[in-house]
């Protein structure tokens, strides 16, 4: 990972105060719950229009099982082709080694410009910081990341980068930019982004982008975007440079109808996203347009660790679409920067763990969830995040990187529940050890690690007797209750049949006189 050790460290050390910032931000939890309330519900209308959205779902998930599974053929394949189309390749097994790819192809063209495309493996490997270190400028052309630049922030979404800001905002950040001041409606910031960004997709001596998919049987690059920023990019500058995570592959064009209908769905709930380009190679002798050169970068950066993981494996299959994000509660209420890490959200909290191989700091992501199960259901290609999550705190508990606190007391519980005794004693106990904190009949301020459930609801006082001490005497309460109800109905046959019996002999009697 290219990143530095103090960077690892925030992601797990500052979770905790970064989480209560956000918690403490109203604007950005109602921000990010709108946009992602709106997403989920477009999606779920367009997934049910679709129809078998389920077995979609499933093919989808087979196809990307069946590219990770195979993922040095299908690899190969891809790169010949890419090869073969007057492209140039590059395996890169860390971030660092991808940064320094991309120094020596813009070293050889001395570029001085670089206008991007939306990345985020060039967020991964922190490549813009690089840049400007060599004095390179990278100029940032999707509108949600171009605000973000400015504003010295990161994404804080995976495809909505500025998903917290609103037009106000955009608004302010444009204004001190251009030295006037801008109203905060749609078209007066996007004409704005427009004039600026123009100049730089004609100046650029390097564009640089991301690859959505790349189709193995052709070496062709996929591109999905709803800015025209991504066909600028690819075809305006002289030079043309791909990084592209190694598994972001399928094997057939059919394949790839599959997942970009998969995608956009889940994604923002669209049938297709407005552009998808497909570049094979540079420009040929007798186009009008494209790169004269077409580079492309394939990162490693940790992902073969994971082939072969019985249990983190199909983390691979991701799509990148985000629709985890758009359902998770923790999302929801933190939004992405809290993560700490490139990638946000449950897939964020699984992979960047895995990719930089760090339990100790960004294992603890691995807490930033309610194990719910929501983004498995909101996955289009079915990846159990929930079990995976479990399974990264097993492997921090196992490795020992619990804190010292928390395994004694995990020892204790497994200790008390393993034994009567001891189990009757803690519950008896925890009455008295509870009453000091209790105020009508809750706690509201609970002392140590329970201080954080209480500070946003109260914790219920637990009854003197539990039900198990209960026990014998509601098993008398039912016997006696049994036998006062089996009385009550012996007496009330006895009361129904003696009127039956007087009735007769009256009928009896009755006659005779008449007679």
């Amino acid at each position: 990972m290219s990143g530095t050790a103090s960077e690892k460290e925030l992601i797990g050390t500052g979770l905790k105060k970064r989480t209560e910032e956000a918690l403490a931000n109203d604007f950005l939890r109602k921000a990010v719950a709108f946009t992602t309330d709106k997403l989920k519900t477009a999606k779920l209308q367009v997934t049910d229009d679709f129809g078998h959205w389920e077995d979609w779902r499933e093919r989808g998930r087979q196809i990307r099982k069946h590219v990770v599974e195979h993922l040095d053929y299908y690899l190969t394949q891809f790169t010949d082709n890419v090869s073969k189309a007057g492209g140039h390749v590059y395996f890169c097994q860390t971030g660092d080694e991808a940064v320094k790819t991309f120094m020596e192809i813009a070293g050889k063209r001395r570029a001085k410009l670089v206008a991007k495309g939306k990345s985020m493996v060039s967020e991964e490997i922190h490549l813009n910081r690089h840049l400007e270190e060599r004095g390179i400028e990278a100029i940032e052309t999707d509108l949600g990341e171009y605000i973000l630049q400015l504003a010295k922030e990161t994404p804080s979404h995976l495809i909505i980068p500025a998903i917290h800001k609103n037009k106000q905002q955009i608004a302010d950040i444009f204004s001190e930019e251009a030295g006037e001041t801008f109203a905060p409606e749609t078209k007066v910031l996007a004409k704005y982004a427009k004039q600026r960004l123009r100049n730089y997709f004609l100046e650029a001596d390097i564009g640089l982008t991301g690859c959505n998919f790349g189709v193995a049987e052709s070496g062709a690059i996929t591109l999905v975007s709803n800015e025209g920023n991504g066909r600028m990019v690819t075809t305006l500058p002289k030079c043309h440079v791909v990084v592209m995570g190694m598994e972001r592959l399928v094997p057939t064009y059919d394949d790839l109808e599959v997942v970009l209908n998969l995608l956009a769905r889940s994604a923002t709930g669209q049938k297709l996203t407005t552009y998808t380009s497909m570049i094979t190679g540079p420009r040929r002798e007798g186009e009008l347009d494209g790169p004269e050169e077409l580079h492309l970068i394939v990162l490693d950066n940790g992902r073969s660790a994971q082939l072969g993981d019985p249990v983190f494996q199909e983390v691979l299959h991701c799509i990148r679409c985000a629709a985890c994000l758009n359902v998770c509660p923790v999302y929801r209420h933190v939004g992405g920067h809290t993560y700490g890490s490139v990638y946000s959200g449950p897939i964020g909290a699984v992979l960047t763990p895995l990719l930089q191989q760090d339990m100790k700091e960004a294992g603890q992501l691995a807490y930033a969830s309610s194990l719910c199960g929501a983004c498995y259901e909101a996955c289009p290609v079915k990846i159990p995040l929930h079990d995976m999550l479990v399974q990264l705190r097993a492997r921090k508990v196992r490795l020992g990187l619990t804190p010292l606190a928390e395994r004694a007391a995990f020892k204790t519980f497994r200790t008390t529940f393993g034994n009567v005794t001891l189990y009757k004693m803690a519950t008896k106990s925890a009455y008295y050890m509870m009453k000091p904190f209790v105020s009508r009949g809750v706690i509201k301020k609970a002392p140590g690690p329970a201080a954080g459930w209480t500070q946003s609801r109260h914790f219920p006082m637990k009854p003197k007797l539990s039900f198990r001490d209960r026990w014998d005497a509601l098993q008398q309460e039912l016997k006696q209750t049994g036998k006062r109800a089996g009385q009550s109905e012996a007496g009330a046959a006895r009361g129904q049949a003696a009127p039956g019996r007087d009735e007769a002999d009256g009928s009896a009697k009755g006659g005779g006189r008449h007679e």
